[in-house]
């Protein structure tokens, strides 16, 4: 794609923005712009999504509408949980103790995912060796929660 083709970011007159799982059972709604999107490198969030690297857009909870049979993980670690389709199984939803008054959902479930372009890189340190990633966006050799936070604040300011 060349600079010519490239959509342009989200705005607030793209509101609402809506996505969905693969199957369709569970649908998402946010009705405001994201505080922030970013890439996360762990080791979980690869496991869990099956990806080389996780994308996700991070709103105000109060901002997300999820409609549909999510479940959550089995297995999950302290401090946070994350949903998925009980449907077909799409990642849905990540929540953290660390990310308080956050809900990020994977940028693959939205309409527009063209359009939301991530803004950091979490986790940078396990970031697999052969991927590679050209962007300007801001890199953490671990967390970003600092910055997700950070980034809420300025949101609701």
């Amino acid at each position: 794609m060349n600079a010519a083709q490239q959509s342009q970011p989200i705005e607030a007159g793209d509101l609402p923005l809506s996505g969905r799982c693969y199957c369709g059972a569970v649908a998402v709604f946010a009705s405001a712009l994201p505080a922030t999107v970013s890439y996360c490198h762990c080791i979980d969030c690869r496991r869990i999504t099956g990806a080389p690297v996780a994308a996700l857009a991070a709103f105000r909870s109060d901002d997300v509408e999820i409609r549909g049979p999510e479940r959550p993980a089995k297995v999950s670690g302290t401090g946070f949980s994350r949903t998925f389709c009980a449907d077909c199984g799409t990642p849905i939803a990540f929540r953290g103790d660390y990310v308080p008054g956050q809900t990020f959902l994977h940028l693959s479930l939205f309409d527009d995912a063209d359009r939301l372009v991530p803004t950091l890189h979490s986790y940078e340190s396990r970031r697999l060796p052969w991927l590679h990633i050209e962007d300007t966006a801001e890199r953490f050799e671990t967390s970003s929660r600092a910055a997700l936070n950070g980034a809420l604040e300025q949101r609701e300011t």
